[in-house]
């Protein structure tokens, strides 16, 4: 006669101790808890294969999987072998397909591309792409096959970023997603890219406009957080350079050594949107950033050559990536702002002269006799107006 067992109840599993030596606890139909004496509790099954034999099936241990969840599996299985299943061949199937979905998961696809990324962009740029997938694609996708993946599912994505106000990172996102996809399609796990059948779909970013802070104190963070920021060193030293100097990006990026003069502290270049010759006074702490830069990269012909290549300059997004990566979002602040920011500031707080300013972002200004002012004119209040501007920044982080 078969002997009774008594089932187990929660609290003889909850209260089950470590002995010298592993027990079981019985609770009827093969299931049993293993108690190890190391204090595991784990969730075993007996069962009888077809050919007679003894089989074994592990279900989890306690207390992850709770007495009512291996009661569930213990009956899951009795049905597999009811059907003609063995369960350890099922449960060793569904251990081999999900090991095959997770191979092809978005998040796995992904992780393999930024790996094959890794050293083909700068090191901020990758920081960038990691700071997308965590904020965007992976909670919304991640642990999908990328054979699940319809338009209908990124188009619910992107326009939540949409949603958020942050065009330009709904737009770089899906950018993103579109290269682990064809990623996908590369290694012959999918034949289609979904994602350009939905960019037609989305919002466009708009880019006359350059958000800019206004604000003494919110600009006093931000500065703060480029100078703690750590970075590639030529990219964190142009971050830190162009609040004094506000040009324009590409001016910055593409700044050479030979148009700089250390003497007289001033750098001469010619404006490119508008052809013309222009001079931008160097206040001390600029001078500071450019000795510090000139250990870096004075041997070459660029002030702030490329990351790889130090014959280019640094890519077009690069510094804009570094604000994204700090927090600061393209609706609050954009490396272009920093002319907006300064025209602003340097007129409402500071009380500088229309003219001076206007020379200094190197725009068109006119005399009163409608005669263009040429590079040198008012050069000396120029200079006061750069250095009292550079103090006024360093009073602005200091008190952030």
């Amino acid at each position: 006669m078969p002997r009774i067992i008594k089932p187990l109840t929660a609290a003889q599993v909850k209260n089950a101790k470590a002995q010298d030596k592993p027990y079981k606890l019985y609770d009827g139909g093969g299931l049993f808890l293993m108690v190890t004496p190391a204090g595991s509790r784990l969730w075993r099954l007996k069962y009888r294969q077809e050919n007679g034999k003894e089989g074994l099936l592990s279900f989890g241990a306690y207390p992850s999987v709770s007495l009512e969840q291996a009661r569930r599996k213990r009956d899951e299985a009795k049905q597999q072998k009811a059907s003609g299943n063995d369960p350890g061949q099922v449960a060793r199937a569904e251990k081999a397909e999900g090991k095959a979905f997770d191979r092809q998961s978005f998040a796995a696809i992904a992780a393999q591309w930024m790996d094959f990324m890794a050293s083909k962009v700068a090191p901020q740029t990758m920081t960038y792409y990691q700071s997308l997938m965590k904020n965007y694609l992976l909670p919304s996708f991640g642990g999908m096959s990328v054979r699940q993946i319809k338009p209908k599912h990124l188009i619910e994505v992107f326009r939540k970023i949409e949603e958020r106000g942050t065009l330009y990172s709904s737009k770089r996102a899906c950018q993103l997603c579109s290269n682990v996809m064809q990623y996908a399609v590369a290694l012959e796990i999918i034949e289609i890219n979904p994602v350009p059948s939905i960019r037609q779909l989305l919002k466009v970013p708009k880019y006359g406009h350059f958000s800019a802070v206004t604000d003494p104190q919110s600009l006093g963070r931000i500065l703060k957080k480029i100078e703690v920021y750590e970075g590639y060193s030529s990219m964190r030293n142009a971050l830190r350079m162009i609040p004094y100097v506000f040009v324009r990006s590409n001016e910055l990026r593409s700044a050479r050594w030979e148009d700089i003069d250390f003497e007289s502290c001033e750098w001469r270049y010619t404006v490119r949107k508008t052809n013309t010759p222009h001079i931008v006074p160097l206040a001390p702490q600029v001078m500071a950033i450019l000795e510090e830069q000139r250990a870096i990269s004075g041997q070459y012909e660029l002030v702030f050559p490329g990351y790889r290549d130090k014959t280019k300059v640094l890519g077009a997004c690069t510094l804009s990536t570094a604000l994204r990566s700090m927090g600061i979002s393209e609706t609050e602040m954009t490396i272009h702002g920093f002319r907006a920011t300064a025209r602003t500031l340097l007129d409402e707080v500071l009380g500088e002269r229309y003219e001076l300013i206007e020379h200094q972002l190197a725009h068109a200004v006119r005399d009163p006799n409608g005669r263009a002012y040429n590079r040198t004119e008012h050069l000396a209040e120029r200079k006061r107006m750069m250095c009292r501007w550079a103090d006024y920044l360093d009073e602005l982080r200091s008190n952030a």
